[in-house]
């Protein structure tokens, strides 16, 4: 008896799979992020990530079927220091999370930089995101120009906006993914 999922079916083609990994600090919204990209609505309440969690998304960039993984990281530090090893396999893209309300995690950017870094991610097309920009007043969050200096330092794109993915988002995301096609 023959396995069907093991088998290629002449005509059909495969769908590309590209692993986007999402890392920084705890509480900053990852989940929340992934959940909402991934499934097309908020998640009102979390908790925190153990390990990591995982979802997929299938879209359409120039007419082809692509299939994306979200790793969505614990980002607690005891849990960090356990990431495993294949979590980092064969990664596609990288998206950094900070609490635009929570200066300290703007500040382990630093640190997720050199993670990313230390795994040799350093050429897979990478994004910054500011998360949580509907929460806090405004004197309490970061400054945009800041995280934009940021970076352009790691030369990469920054993205700010609340937890609620729009279409913007996701169409920066996919485009983010055009990138991974082309490398």
């Amino acid at each position: 008896m023959s396995d069907a999922s093991n088998q290629q079916i002449p005509g059909l083609k495969q769908k590309k799979v590209f692993k986007i990994i999402v890392l920084g600090d705890s509480g900053v919204g990852k989940t929340c992020l992934t959940y909402r990209f991934c499934e097309g609505q908020f998640l009102d309440k979390s908790e925190a990530t153990i390990g990591v969690d995982f979802r997929e998304r299938n879209i359409k960039i120039g007419g082809e079927d692509i299939k994306l993984q979200l790793w969505d990281t614990a980002g607690q530090e005891r849990f960090r220091k356990s990431m495993v090893q294949h979590y980092y396999r064969n990664v596609h893209a990288v998206v950094i999370v900070y609490d635009v309300t929570k200066p300290e995690t703007f500040h382990s950017i630093a640190s997720w930089m050199q993670e990313v870094e230390s795994h040799g991610l350093m050429r897979a097309p990478r994004v910054l995101v500011g998360n949580k920009c509907d929460c806090g007043t405004p004197e309490s969050r970061l400054a945009t120009t800041y995280a934009q200096r940021l970076a352009d330092k790691y030369g990469m794109p920054g993205e700010h906006g609340p937890g609620v993915v729009n279409l913007q988002r996701q169409k920066r995301a996919t485009s983010s993914n055009d990138s991974c096609l082309c490398s």
